[in-house]
């Protein structure tokens, strides 16, 4: 396999999931990964999986809230700090949240979810932006197909969240790119991770579910949407600015 990520420096947030199925495939094509989150244990399991999955690999673990400024700044600068530089992010960390009716949404709940979700995009953009300038980079964000570009009820706060990340991925893009800096989102569908399960839902109940709302009748995998990360990160995708990726099966087509 091309090593298209060869001596550069891999930001995740978000250390399970798609995000650890993403950091594992930047590892797997040359990067030094770093992996954030609030929670050790899942970003522990994700650099001992990446390397045992290489020999070579190197990997290290931040704990951090990413809705927290001074949290994301420390997270950013320890990055450079030990490893060099920063070159490339996937600001992954996100949350569904309480679902629910509006009208009867709790605000603490609305807030959380928009902390989540969008402010931790724009928190983490924010002290991204400032290490890349000096030498350029790409920053990748999660969007949604659920969120960003259709809606389901009951799920108000998430969509209107996941709408916000990627009309603030094309501002970011627009005020960056003559520095170098290349600013792009994925809006995956219900991908194979916990997230897309309903509660007490096994993964038959889910696929059958699934099955009638996606043309393609299945859940993404975790290596396509790692996929379209890399491709969006890497020199291939270096005339693509601005860009939210649908990948989804067909389901918002």
């Amino acid at each position: 396999m091309t090593e298209r990520f060869a001596g550069k420096v891999a930001l995740v947030t978000g250390g399970s999931g798609i995000g650890r199925g993403t950091a594992l495939v930047f590892a797997r094509e040359g990067a030094t990964v770093v992996v954030a989150g609030r929670s050790p244990e899942p970003l522990a399991q994700t650099v001992k999986l990446i390397e045992a999955s290489r020999s070579r690999a190197s990997a290290s673990a931040i704990t951090v809230d990413v809705t927290r400024a001074d949290d994301v700044d420390r997270l950013v600068a320890t990055a450079v700090a030990r490893h060099g530089g920063l070159h490339v992010a996937f600001n992954n960390a996100g949350t569904l949240g309480a679902p629910g009716p509006l009208a009867e949404l709790d605000e603490a709940a609305w807030a959380e979810t928009l902390a989540t979700n969008l402010t931790s995009v724009y928190l983490s953009m924010k002290y991204e932006i400032a290490h890349m300038r000096a030498g350029g980079g790409a920053i990748v964000n999660m969007a949604s197909s659920i969120g960003a570009h259709m809606t389901v009820p009951g799920l108000g706060a998430y969509a209107a969240s996941k709408a916000g990340v990627s009309v603030l991925t094309r501002a970011a893009a627009r005020e960056n790119i003559a520095d170098g800096i290349r600013i792009n989102a994925i809006s995956p569908g219900p991908a194979d991770t916990p997230m897309s399960h309903l509660p007490s839902e096994t993964n038959a109940d889910r696929g059958a579910r699934l099955e009638a709302a996606i043309p393609i009748g299945r859940v993404g995998g975790l290596d396509e949407i790692a996929a379209a990360v890399l491709w969006l990160a890497s020199d291939e995708a270096g005339f693509v600015v601005g860009h939210d990726l649908v990948i989804d099966g067909g389901a918002v087509a």
